[in-house]
């Protein structure tokens, strides 16, 4: 597996550690609808998180968040829209991006709520 794929995988294995330390259930990762991905779905109460992952061991051309782009944020609710009507969730929906820079061995991550509005 290429580095940054590996890289990628370490930095959402983080954010559901760290979503799961702040009281959210991890209901699906790396969920697929046609040519979209969302990396993690998450619960809490009656709140359902859509999360971008972006990982980054190197900020010198920007924060993890700034590579999120309008297309990626567009497929992201496409797939959201697919998985709220699969699943007949009928409560409240967040779109979130986590940021995770890895810096040596330690992760840092920020947590951007409501990233799509």
């Amino acid at each position: 597996m290429a580095q940054h794929n590996e890289t990628g995988k370490q930095g959402e294995t983080e954010a559901a550690r760290y979503l799961l330390e702040k009281g959210y259930e991890i209901m699906t990762r790396n969920y697929r609808y046609q040519h979209a991905e969302i990396d993690l779905i998450a619960k809490k109460g009656k709140l359902l998180v859509f999360a971008e992952v972006k990982t980054r061991t190197n900020v010198s051309y920007g924060n993890p968040e700034e590579f999120v782009s309008y297309t990626k944020a567009k497929l992201v609710m496409k797939a959201a829209e697919h998985y709220i009507f699969a699943n007949g969730w009928l409560h409240d929906v967040r779109f979130d991006i986590i940021a995770v820079t890895l810096a040596g061995s330690e992760f840092r991550i920020k947590h951007i709520e409501d990233a799509f509005s």
